[in-house]
């Protein structure tokens, strides 16, 4: 162990790669380094709930907090029609929108960043995002790529897009895949290379937005559900956490008023697609016919639930990876961590994605035979029942479920990564 060190954890302002930096953070905290982290002004105090020093980072025109929930209220109900589109047309949409804004993340945070960090001092930046930020880059301390996301965000030609929704098996979806992309990324792309040239960095190549580390590079993804490329990553610089699992306070399952000795089922969407209260209330319905108990995960959106099945239980948070260590199976939408958090406890998942790398992991999963994948808007209640009783039921998925938890709880991520940077510290010293 390095003497304490200062890490600065600069993570996207969402749950998924903030929470899998909090896991990290804990443990680098534990052996006596000092994690600090900077988020935008209206993610802040996330961190600091779990004891962690923050500093603020504008990633956008200033807001009051009425007009910010405002904005990502809109946000969402202008995107829910595009989310019953497949991954090659949400390039155009929902993609496309996605990069726009987050290149003017980028192009906002260069503002304040290079003084927040002559501020803190990190003598370790790491970063959970999808886009340079020219300032961590050339602070002058080593930086970390931390990757969230699928691992396909490390690109191959030999493995789908990332964001696609290809099988491994279909090539030429990847040529159509990657050829709509880089249309549609094009002037998003040529504007966000003017913007690092202004800072002294060399542009990148169409459809690159980061690079990888010199340093080091952390993936979130389980190594044995890695992609077969033709150009393997460095095991020097690339190391998978095989999930990164923080610590929640225990979960106490609540009795129901029917179904209590039935298997439990755990339903999330994420924050975003809580939103799509649409589909909540069909799902939930269909869920309350059947022989189950269900937690469900309604994020913000509570007030639109007049009517609850006797066998759901709603809230608008949950402690999810204790909440997963209790149940039978989970329906999400396919997110990192609710992909990674299932396999770490080895429990099947029903994947019905609607956005990013949710496509990705949907379709790895079932391909994979570690869960099932749904289309989110053609199924029908038929559908719900049958994948919940392949589930529960099917031995083989159970057995390669088992053995995948096991591996992945002995990699033991959250330690794996802080040993990682610890390590590189010590090089650096």
């Amino acid at each position: 162990m390095s003497d304490g060190k200062t890490i600065v954890f600069f993570p996207e302002a969402a749950f998924g790669p903030a929470l899998n930096s909090v896991g990290i953070a804990q443990v680098c905290r534990d052996m006596g380094h000092r994690p600090v982290f900077l988020a935008d002004p209206g993610f802040t105090g996330v961190f600091a709930d779990y004891g962690f020093e923050e500093h603020a980072v504008p990633m956008s025109e200033p807001m009051e907090p009425e007009a910010m929930a405002r904005y990502w209220s809109d946000f969402i109900n202008g995107q829910i029609p595009n989310f019953h589109t497949p991954p090659i047309e949400q390039v155009s949409t929902y993609i496309k929108a996605c990069w726009e804004a987050i290149v003017e993340t980028a192009v906002w945070a260069e503002k304040s960043l290079p003084g927040v960090l002559a501020e803190v001092e990190p003598d370790l930046i790491c970063v959970d995002n999808v886009v340079l930020f020219p300032a961590t880059k050339r602070h002058g301390a080593p930086w970390v790529r931390i990757i969230s996301c699928s691992e396909n965000e490390i690109e191959d030609p030999d493995i789908p897009p990332h964001l696609s929704g290809c099988r491994e098996d279909d090539p030429e979806g990847f040529r159509l895949y990657r050829e709509a992309f880089e249309r549609e990324i094009a002037p998003i792309h040529a504007q966000f290379n003017e913007f690092i040239v202004s800072c002294g960095e060399e542009p990148y190549p169409l459809g690159q937005f980061f690079e990888t580390s010199p340093w080091l590079n952390l993936l979130h993804y389980p190594k044995p559900l890695a992609f077969q490329r033709r150009h393997p990553l460095d095991e020097e610089t690339f190391v998978y956490l095989e999930g990164c699992i923080r610590e929640e306070d225990p979960y106490t399952v609540p009795d129901f008023p029917v179904n209590q000795a039935k298997p439990l089922v755990y339903v999330s969407f994420g924050s975003l697609g809580s939103g799509d209260t649409d589909l909540m209330k069909r799902l939930m319905a269909t869920l309350g016919t059947l022989p189950v108990r269900v937690l469900v995960n309604v994020g913000d959106y509570g007030e639109a639930y007049d009517h609850v099945p006797p066998n759901c239980h709603v809230d608008s948070w949950y402690p999810q990876p204790s909440v997963i260590a209790e149940v039978d199976a989970v329906i999400h939408h396919g997110g990192n961590n609710s992909f990674n958090e299932c396999l770490y406890f080895g429990k099947p998942s029903l994947i019905m994605p609607y956005c990013w790398d949710g496509h990705d992991n949907a379709t790895h999963i079932d391909e994979r035979g570690y869960g099932l994948a749904m289309e989110r808007y053609t199924w029908k209640d038929a559908d719900i029942a049958a994948a919940l009783e392949r589930l529960l039921s099917d031995a083989a998925m159970k057995q390669r479920l088992e053995s995948l938890s096991a591996h992945m709880q002995a990699e033991d991520g959250r330690r794996k990564g802080a040993r990682a940077l610890d390590h590189l510290l010590r090089k650096g010293a």
